[in-house]
């Protein structure tokens, strides 16, 4: 299992937005402003590299909870940076507090949940599930 993971453990993600991170690549008649789900993502990502150097050879962390809230809009071009930091752990389910930062502004907030996993025994138990 992970080495234990301190309460306060940090990771972060950056991207540039481009036109695939906004509402107008998923339908023409939205606004080309950076997505909520791209947010989450770069949250996740975030989250993440917070979690991965703890991990064992073997394992990752994958997502289990998303509570977010997306405040304010970005263009094109705006540099977006996600941050993670460790709030707690449960026993299995780790909780982090994540934002996310526009040029200008906090753009979202909120919480992410992980847990660490054995990546080939995942892997394998998806292989058995039907589709």
């Amino acid at each position: 299992m992970a080495k234990s993971i301190p309460i306060g453990a940090r990771g972060e993600a950056q991207e540039a937005v481009e036109f695939k991170h906004t509402l107008t690549a998923h339908h023409p008649d939205l606004p080309p402003v950076y997505s909520t789900p791209d947010m989450i993502r770069l949250m996740e990502t975030a989250a993440f590299h917070a979690l991965h150097p703890y991990c064992g050879r073997d394992e990752i962390t994958v997502g289990t909870s998303i509570n977010i809230e997306h405040r304010a809009a970005s263009g094109i071009g705006a540099q977006i940076k996600a941050e993670a930091v460790l709030e707690s752990f449960d026993g299995r389910f780790y909780t982090l507090r994540v934002t996310a930062r526009d040029d200008a502004q906090e753009i979202g907030r909120g919480t992410v949940g992980r847990a660490v996993v054995n990546l080939r025994q995942f892997v394998e138990k998806m292989k058995k599930q039907p589709l």
